[in-house]
Formats: C-alpha cells, sequence, structure tokens
C-alpha cells in the first residue's frame, strides 16, 4: 500500500486535536460559504416551507361550497336558510329544486346540497318537526364528513334558539354536553402544521446537506490530501458533523422566530427544552447523512437516498400530515423506525402544552439512541471507504 492510500488512523497526528479539528472545521466553513445552494437549503428553502405550510396548506374548512334546497315558503324555513347563510364554513347557493343541485355536484361546482321538505314549516309548527336531507359527495370522504357534521351543527343551533325564540329555553336534552378544547383552542390546523414543517426543514439541512459533504470530497478529488494529513477517524467525522449542526440550530432558531412572530403560533415551553429537542434530532439527522454520503461516493446518488430515506418518511410517516392511529398495523410498526416520529410530538408539546417532560424526555431518549446507531454505521463506512 501506497503512502498515498494510506488510512487516516495510520498517519502520525501532529498537532493537538483542538487546532487541528478547528483547522478542518474552517476548511468545512469555507467550503460552505463557496456553495451558495448551502445557504439556500439553509435558509431560503425553511422559510418556502413555512409560509407553505402557515398560508397555504390549511386544514381548517372554510366557506365550502354546498347548495340549499328550499322546498317550502315557510318562515321557519327562511330562518334557517339564513343560518347556513351566515355560516362561514359555508358558501350556499339557494336553489327551489333537487335536479339543479344534483347537476353542479356532478359538474363539481358544489360539494354537497342540503334539502329542506315543502312541509318543513308546517312540521315546525306542529313541534314535530321533519328531518332535513343532505347529500355529499363521497370522492372525498373527509370533506364530505365534514359537510354532513357541520350542516347538522347549523341545523340544532338553530333548532335551539327557534326553542328559546317560543320559551322554550328550559326544555333540553337530559345530558348537557360543554366541549373545552385544550392547548389549541380555536383547532387552528396552523398550529400543528407549522411545527411540523419545522421538522422538514432539520430533516433536509441534517440529512441532505450532510450527504453530501463527504461524495463531494471523493468527487472533487480532495479525499486523497485529506487521507494524507494527520488526523483521527474522530476528527474528520467531528470536522463534518459541527458545522451542519450549528447551521441546522440557527435555522431552526430562525423557524420558531417566524412561527411565533409572523404566524402567531405560541410558545408555551422554555428554550432550553427546544435546544434539547432540536440537538437530539440533528445527531440521528447528520449520522444518516454522513452515512449515505460515505456509501455513496457520488453526490447526485446521495441526495436522491436522503430524499428516499429520510425527506418522504418524515413527511409521509411520522404523523406530520396522516395520523398513525389510522393507518394500516404493518405501517405503524414501520414508523417507528422514523426519527422525525418521535420529533413533532415533543415540538408541538414546547409549541402549544410548554415543557411536559414526561412526554419530552423519551422522545429525546429515543432520537439519541437513533443518532448513536447512524454513527455508529457512518464510522464503519467511512473507514471501509477510506482503507480502500
Amino acid at each position: 500500500m501506497s503512502d498515498e492510500a494510506l488510512p487516516i488512523e495510520a498517519a502520525q497526528p501532529q498537532g493537538t486535536p483542538i487546532r487541528r479539528l478547528l483547522a478542518l472545521m474552517a476548511k468545512e466553513y469555507a467550503q460552505i460559504r463557496r456553495d451558495p445552494s448551502t445557504f439556500v437549503i439553509a435558509f431560503a428553502m425553511p422559510m418556502l416551507l413555512l409560509f407553505l405550510f402557515g398560508y397555504a396548506v390549511s386544514l381548517d374548512p372554510r366557506a365550502t361550497k354546498i347548495a340549499l334546497v328550499v322546498q317550502d315558503e315557510s318562515a321557519e324555513a327562511a330562518r334557517l336558510t339564513q343560518a347556513y347563510a351566515r355560516s362561514p364554513y359555508f358558501h350556499v347557493r339557494v336553489l327551489r329544486s333537487v335536479q339543479p343541485a344534483r347537476d353542479l355536484m356532478m359538474k363539481d361546482e358544489i360539494r354537497g346540497f342540503i334539502v329542506l321538505p315543502p312541509d318543513f314549516g308546517v312540521a315546525m309548527a306542529r313541534g314535530r318537526p321533519r328531518p332535513i336531507q343532505v347529500v355529499t359527495d363521497g370522492t372525498q370522504p373527509n370533506q364530505a364528513t365534514f359537510i354532513s357534521s357541520y350542516a347538522e351543527g347549523v341545523r340544532a343551533n338553530w333548532a335551539m334558539s327557534e326553542m328559546e325564540a317560543r320559551g322554550l329555553r328550559n326544555i333540553g336534552p337530559p345530558i348537557d354536553v360543554s366541549q373545552r378544547v385544550w392547548f389549541n383552542p380555536g383547532l387552528q390546523s396552523r398550529f400543528f402544521l407549522v411545527p411540523g414543517s419545522i421538522a422538514i426543514v432539520m430533516t433536509m439541512i441534517g440529512t441532505l446537506l450532510t450527504a453530501l459533504v463527504v461524495a463531494r470530497e471523493w468527487e472533487r478529488g480532495t479525499m486523497e490530501a485529506l487521507m494524507a494529513t494527520p488526523m483521527r477517524m474522530t476528527e474528520f467525522i467531528a470536522s463534518k458533523v459541527l458545522p451542519y449542526f450549528l447551521l441546522g440550530l440557527a435555522s431552526m432558531a430562525l423557524c420558531t422566530l417566524i412561527a411565533v412572530v409572523m404566524f402567531g403560533l405560541p410558545f408555551r415551553g422554555s428554550i432550553l427544552a427546544l435546544l434539547l429537542i432540536a440537538s437530539a434530532f440533528l445527531l440521528p439527522a447528520l449520522g444518516l447523512g454522513l452515512f449515505i454520503s460515505a456509501t455513496t461516493k457520488n453526490q447526485f446518488v446521495a441526495s436522491q437516498m436522503a430524499l428516499f430515506a429520510s425527506f418522504l418518511p418524515t413527511f409521509l410517516l411520522s404523523g406530520f400530515i396522516f395520523e398513525i392511529a389510522s393507518m394500516p398495523w404493518p405501517i405503524q410498526a414501520l414508523t417507528y423506525a422514523v426519527p422525525a416520529r418521535y420529533l413533532i410530538p415533543a415540538l408541538q408539546t414546547v409549541f402549544m402544552a410548554g415543557d411536559v417532560w414526561a412526554i419530552i424526555l423519551p422522545n429525546v431518549g429515543i432520537m439519541l439512541l437513533f443518532g448513536f446507531f447512524f454513527f455508529f454505521l457512518c464510522f464503519r463506512a467511512t473507514r471501509r471507504s477510506l482503507d480502500a
């Protein structure tokens, strides 16, 4: 074996470890500064994702287009029509027969329609209300369920106001349900979408950027020069990890500031808890990225593997968009291997509930275990690559 092909462990380190590490980190920071795509991924793309999930993406139903088929000319039917028209959840088009409503739904211009029967007012005056019909588009099950439940809610509130107007306010159901929603009283989807988007950002910075660092050295031919330098394996790995670790924390701080200031997201926890959660997640993210980079030695292949191994599982299997409990049990079992599954509940807890350590610490511990495992794989893959 020639001197140029000696593994890193064979060289005799010169100088103090701190000086060698600082020199290697200075080289890495200089390389980051020369690469504009790093700052785009670390700062520009997080802001774009936050704006998309904060403003463009919303699971809050508002102004859903429906038709209201009013087949009765009574005052009761008119008041119920006004109740539906005033609801912020519906954009109502009033019709007089069912067939035009069917045609509109077939043309995808409305998502459902409500039918008030011809004798609706007479039945109300006799104290025996007629049921109303709610027809929804089943091609979109979630929206169909929403229309059915909210249409019934508007009718129930209207019926209660009618009873009070007739002096029957003391007559009510045997059980009165009083609902209280903790942590997110307005049930705003933004309050859990934005923390989830922060998890996506950290995944991209931790895995996608570091997936390119070692592969870049091989492609540019600088790995041979690094192998000739007197450094240890731990110093080589640390010089690649620490700059992106600090970059990830800076991006987390920027995302948190935007989430609180621009989107009005509550932050009921502490900075210490947020720092602990972010640091614990960056370890598996960085370790996975370096492992991919060391095994592929090609930037294009490394970026594709990073997307498939980290970004897509984080987006689909972490509970960010899709409820894990509603998945089939084999997929639920697969989610336990996704580190972001433990990041998102911890982030949502810090933002909306506070420092609930009974939730934060177990998730942090599992993320640290993932980090140790990926760095173990990274050390073995890097050693084999350098010895090759």
